[in-house]
């Protein structure tokens, strides 16, 4: 409601002026139920009124704000939400042919083949696997724990056809394989030697008795016997120094090989210790073992190092160096006196049975001169 209007003196310029800023006030406190005033005075400066309920105008209005805020929120996460999506669309690709390997480590029980992904496909992807030998399917079992591993026996022992294995990554966008082809004898690879000991032996400053276990992995020891690879060093040197074994002779069932004067290696044939006879006294030593079987395959990985020093004697306590004079009794024959004769001791023992014997006969030859 206006109160007054602006004066016939104002031109109609300035009169649209004033009613569009009324209006737009009009507007802004009308959805509220408030009209606000104006009122002007002989001249064209006028003013706008609001009642006094504009507290509760501004009370609305910070309402209004927190809500059109609220909801700029909402509409910024979505947003990003959308672009986030828009992001991993972009990124998720097809899988690339999976790295695959094949070992026997339960010889002649069977074998296991492993596989991953070099580069990730940030989608859900899984691998199907097939095992051909002698043109015929084997049975595949899944590791229960490993994720990526399948477990295959051996249909057959020293078989002459090769194995063929097919891994294939399939996903939403598209699928990749790898074939690998090889023969029995070229993936027996024990696990380690277990159990490794050394133990420094009493009296001999240079030796060390060293013994481990075959693998619980391995199933029949007896059938199919292990050899073993022994390696020690003083613990000084920090790498290995690796050199070529070369048997002492054709016939030998140990062999080894002298390198510089820090490395040790020793082949052993089905021997599950040995005696180290040149440790260096006081030094400690690193030592491993690895096996192989004894006709086919490749060494294993070496085993857990473990460490040993050969028997170094006890010091001798140490005693006190200062010297003691100690008095020394001496025995000395009497003094005799110059005053008293001495009188002769009778001989004893036989000096006396011969003066007995001959003192008549020295009497008569006394008596025959007179």
């Amino acid at each position: 409601m206006m109160d007054w209007l602006p004066s016939s003196l104002c031109t109609p310029t300035e009169k649209n002026i004033t009613f569009t800023h009324y209006n737009k006030y009009k507007q802004r406190y009308q959805s509220f139920g408030i009209i606000p005033a104006l009122k002007c005075a002989f001249s064209c400066l006028c003013s706008i009124l609001v009642p006094r309920t504009e507290g509760v105008v501004l009370e609305r209005e910070k309402k209004d704000k927190e809500a059109k805020l609220a909801w700029n929120v909402r509409l910024t996460e979505r947003v990003r939400q959308q672009e986030g999506e828009e992001r991993e669309r972009q990124i998720m690709v097809p899988p690339r042919e999976p790295t695959v390997t094949c070992r026997s480590n339960t010889y002649p029980k069977g074998f296991y083949c492993s596989w991953h992904q070099l580069h990730p496909t940030y989608i859900p992807t899984t691998f199907e696997v097939d095992v051909q030998h002698n043109q015929r399917s084997l049975e595949v079992q899944k590791d229960p724990d490993h994720k990526n591993r399948c477990r295959v026996r051996f249909p057959e022992v020293f078989s002459s056809f090769p194995y063929k294995v097919n891994v294939t990554a399939v996903n939403a966008l598209g699928k990749a394989s790898t074939n690998i082809v090889f023969e029995e004898s070229n993936i027996v690879k024990p696990d380690p030697p277990e159990r490794v000991t050394a133990t420094p032996i009493r009296f001999n400053a240079r030796r060390l008795e060293v013994s481990w276990q075959s693998p619980a992995t391995w199933p029949d020891i007896d059938n199919f016997p292990l050899k073993y690879f022994l390696r020690y060093r003083p613990l000084i040197r920090e790498q290995w120094q690796h050199c070529i074994r070369q048997p002492l002779c054709a016939s030998a069932r140990l062999h080894f090989k002298y390198c510089s004067v820090f490395l040790f290696l020793v082949e052993l044939s089905d021997s599950t210790s040995h005696t180290i006879t040149d440790a260096y006294a006081g030094k400690e030593y690193i030592i491993q073992v690895a096996a192989k079987d004894t006709e086919i395959g490749t060494w294993s990985d070496w085993s857990v190092a473990v460490h040993a020093t050969p028997w170094i004697e006890d010091p001798l306590p140490i005693t006190s160096t200062t010297e003691v004079d100690f008095p020394t009794e001496t025995k000395t024959s009497p003094i005799p006196s110059s005053n008293a004769p001495q009188k002769a001791e009778p001989p004893v023992g036989r000096a006396a049975r011969l003066l007995t014997f001959f003192s008549p006969l020295l009497l008569g030859m006394l008596l025959l001169f007179m």
